[in-house]
Parts: structure tokens; C-alpha cells; sequence
């Protein structure tokens, strides 16, 4: 007891009674329903980083000038300002807001670089309630928003925790059984075939040496002339903070002979491998973080995923849905958001909205409808609110009409990525349904990139986007009231 005592030094009482005031603030904003965590989720390349640059920039700057039509609590001129605030996460890194709205508003504007780790950040956001009785409560009212950006492609580890390492193991084969898999897998299929012997010793360089063909493998599949995107573990392809780790040194084996797993060999060493990554990785991300999110917005790059092909363009359905079925969803409550907080809202959004002229935004959020409409039909069933929509957070092309040929068409007019200058181009169609086999024909689809477009008033508060203010709206409209 003196023992006990004696570690209790004032500092250490301090830090304690601290972490408990800041849990009780939480837990009371929260019974306010005052604090929203929402997370920012897609695959390589939908523009998660963005996104959630330009939803905090235009916030920061509402009351400068609103470009926030469709945001009731700005357009009704009840938005009395937003601030950012220390996060309450102190162990995660804080998502790097200037440093990226400086790539998107410089001079030569620059994409920001893609998201490799977790990140965090907190604005409060102060505004006047709408209700008569709520304004005659309180004259002003703060939300807390923590928004949560992170690499996708950790997402689809979460699958993984339904599989043993064997279920996994003839899973990931089988999918290499085919195009394209197949041909980019070979060095490592090869190796498996002649080279390796799971029953002999485990050995850390033989162990190193295979686990790193296999992440060459993944990575080849990852780059954006292939396209494919269902890669498991998703930290193989983006580690973050555990590059180098044994963690990260295991791969898919074929099927163990009659004498099974030898203690002490290399499957034995890859098997608790796996498990650990389960344990460690996958569950310990869905139990800190996954099981506190209250709102979800995904992303995808619908147009990069078409002018890929139809196989790139099915494997992003099966990473949707595989990374669907592990979110906690159903409608909120007093105590879900105290206790047991779950997806209510949820938000599908097409991005690069921009790269196509207008008259296609309602095909693209046709297609992407009939995309993921298994995946809502589920959350729908459960109480969820659910939208989806084209969108680009930020907008760098205009539509521009011309005759063409005795048709009016529509362009659009920006600098193509890579070129310095803008140029007008004719994007293309986009099918308001899912392509069937024998409607991919040779380059049917080639949606150009484009590069970031600088604002005619760069000093001005806030750039141009396309339906940034409608997400908005639906994601944290109804805790603005």
C-alpha cells in the first residue's frame, strides 16, 4: 500500500485528474450530441486527402465570403465562426491542413501527396440554433468535429479477421489463378514452387526474402496502369509505422501436406505471423478506431477505375463491398454515442466530378448508385441515412458548350496533367449503368487528370468545388440545427 502510494507522485495526480476532466468533457459534449467523428475513407487515388483539406478550409473561411449554398447553417447566416482545436487524440498525428491548402494554393498549385498514415484533427464549429426553443436555451451552440483520414487501403484488412491462415492462404491463390494477377505474381509463385520449403526451419532471411516478393507483387498490382485494388494486408502495400516490422513477413502458402504445420517451421513461423497482424493490426484498428465512428464518407475514383478496364473496375466492387461488411452501422442514440457509438449517416461520393462536363454528373451518380447498391441496401435495412453523388472538393475545369459536326456538345476546359497549359477536350460519356462484357471496347473509356487549377482570386477565401456544401449538409446538417 505504501508502495502505491509512494508512485503517486503530484505530477503523475495531476496527468491523471486531467485525463479524467478531458474524458468527462468528451462524454458530455457527446451526451449533447455535440461531437461527431467522422471518417474519411477510400481507395488509392479518390482524393481522400482533398477532401478533407478543402472541407476544413472552407469552414475556416465560411464567414469570409460563403460558397456553402446547399449548408443551411451558413446559407441562414447562423455559422458564427469555426477554429481549430487541440485534438483529443494525443497519439495520433494532426492531419497536415497547411501545409496542403499551400500545395493547392500556391502559385503553381501542386495535388497533395497521398495518405500514408493515420491522421487527426478537431474544429469546433460555433453557430446559433435554429429552434425557437433551443435559441431561448442558449444564444450560440459549439459541435465538435474530429475528422479521421486514413489510408484505404488499410480498410481491407478487416476482411481478413473472418479467415484462418490456410482459409486465406487458398483464397489469395485462387485469386492469382487469373489475369492479372497471374502474369504479375509469377517471380513469387515461382519461388513458392521451387525455392521454398515450408517445413524446413524457419529462417528470417528465407522468411524476409519470400514476404518481400509477395509485397513486390501487391505493389505491382497497386500501380495506376494495373489498377487492382482488392490487396490484402493493406499495410504490405502503405506500412506507416510499422515498415520493417517481422509483423509485415508472411505470405500465402499453399495448402499443408499430410504432416501438417511442424513446429518450428517456416509455415509455423508465417501462421503465428498472420495471427499476430490480425490481433495486432486489423482488430486493434477496428477496436480503436472503427468502433467510434459516428459518420462515414467513402471515396472513389469511379472514372479512373473505368478507363482501367473491366477488370480493375470489378476489383474495386469486390474491395467496396469486402470493406462494407465490417463497418458497425445502424441508427444513434443518447447511449450509443456514450457507450457504443455507430454509423447513422453515411455518404457514397464519386470524386473528380470535375473531369467530366456537367450533363454527366447524373450518370456518374447513377453508375456509382448501381455500384454500391447491395452494400446500401444492407445499411438502408439497418436505419442508416444514405446519399450518394458526384462531387469534386476541388473543382479545377469549367464546362464549356461548342457545336461539333451540327451537335452541341459539351467540353470541358482545364490543363491536362502534365501540360502547362489549359486545353478544351471533349471527356467522354459515362454509362448510367454497369457495363456489361461486351460493352468494354478498346479504349471506350479515357477520362484525362488534370492539374490543380488555380482560383481566379487566389487571395480569396475559398476555391471553387462541386457539391462540397451538399456533403457537408448531409454529413453534419441535422447536429447544426
Amino acid at each position: 500500500m505504501k508502495k502505491i502510494l509512494k508512485d503517486w507522485t503530484p505530477e503523475r495526480l495531476s496527468r491523471q485528474v486531467g485525463q479524467i476532466g478531458s474524458q468527462l468533457d468528451d462524454w458530455w459534449h457527446l451526451s449533447l450530441d455535440r461531437t461527431v467523428r467522422l471518417a474519411v475513407t477510400g481507395l488509392n487515388q479518390s482524393g481522400k486527402t482533398v477532401f478533407t483539406t478543402t472541407l476544413i478550409h472552407h469552414l475556416l473561411h465560411a464567414l469570409q465570403g460563403s460558397n456553402l449554398p446547399a449548408l443551411k447553417v451558413a446559407d441562414e447566416e447562423r455559422l458564427l465562426g469555426t477554429r481549430i482545436m487541440p485534438q483529443p487524440d494525443l497519439d495520433i498525428p494532426t492531419f497536415s491542413y497547411e501545409r496542403y491548402i499551400r500545395a493547392l494554393l500556391a502559385h503553381k498549385p501542386t495535388w497533395p501527396v497521398p495518405t500514408e498514415s493515420l491522421s487527426e484533427i478537431r474544429l469546433a464549429i460555433r453557430f446559433r440554433p435554429a429552434g425557437m426553443l433551443s435559441r431561448k436555451l442558449s444564444t450560440s451552440a459549439t459541435l465538435y468535429l474530429d475528422i479521421i483520414d486514413y489510408p484505404g487501403e488499410w480498410l481491407l484488412d478487416l476482411p481478413m479477421l473472418k479467415h484462418s491462415f490456410d482459409s486465406w492462404s487458398a483464397f489469395t491463390l485462387k485469386l492469382c489463378e487469373e489475369e492479372p494477377r497471374r502474369t504479375l505474381a509469377a517471380r513469387w509463385l515461382d519461388h513458392l514452387t521451387h525455392h521454398l520449403n515450408p517445413s524446413d526451419p524457419a529462417n528470417d532471411e528465407v522468411v524476409r526474402q519470400v514476404a518481400e516478393l509477395y509485397t513486390d507483387f501487391l505493389l505491382a498490382c497497386k500501380k495506376p496502369q494495373v489498377g487492382l485494388t482488392f490487396l490484402q494486408p493493406g499495410r504490405f502495400t502503405i506500412p506507416g509505422d510499422l515498415k520493417g516490422a517481422p509483423l509485415l513477413t508472411f505470405c500465402p502458402l499453399p495448402p499443408p501436406g499430410a504432416d501438417g504445420v511442424k513446429a518450428g517451421s517456416i509455415r509455423e513461423a508465417m501462421v503465428k505471423r498472420f495471427e499476430s497482424y490480425q490481433k495486432l493490426v486489423a482488430e486493434g484498428f477496428l477496436k480503436r478506431h472503427f468502433s467510434r465512428f459516428d459518420r462515414q464518407i467513402v471515396l472513389l475514383d469511379l472514372l479512373g477505375a473505368l478507363n482501367r478496364g473491366p477488370t480493375a473496375f470489378a476489383d474495386m466492387h469486390t474491395s467496396l463491398e469486402a470493406i462494407l461488411e465490417n463497418f458497425k452501422r445502424g441508427p444513434s442514440s443518447l447511449l450509443t454515442r456514450l457507450f457504443s457509438p455507430r454509423i447513422d449517416r453515411l455518404l457514397f461520393a464519386a470524386t473528380k466530378a470535375d473531369y467530366v462536363a456537367a450533363n454527366q454528373h447524373q450518370n456518374m451518380e447513377r453508375l456509382l448508385r448501381r455500384l454500391v447498391a447491395r452494400s446500401a441496401n444492407d445499411a438502408a435495412f439497418l436505419g442508416v441515412e444514405i446519399q450518394s453523388q458526384a462531387m469534386a472538393a476541388l473543382r479545377c475545369t469549367r464546362t464549356v458548350q461548342r457545336d461539333h459536326n451540327g451537335r452541341r456538345l459539351s467540353f470541358v476546359q482545364g490543363t491536362p496533367k502534365g501540360r502547362e497549359r489549359e486545353t478544351l477536350l471533349f471527356p467522354g460519356e459515362i454509362p448510367d449503368a454497369l457495363p456489361e462484357a461486351d460493352e468494354w471496347g478498346a479504349h471506350r473509356f479515357h477520362f484525362m487528370e488534370f492539374e490543380p487549377r488555380r482560383p481566379p482570386d487566389a487571395e480569396g477565401p475559398t476555391p471553387p468545388h462541386i457539391r462540397l456544401d451538399q456533403a457537408l449538409e448531409f454529413l453534419l446538417g441535422d447536429k447544426l440545427q
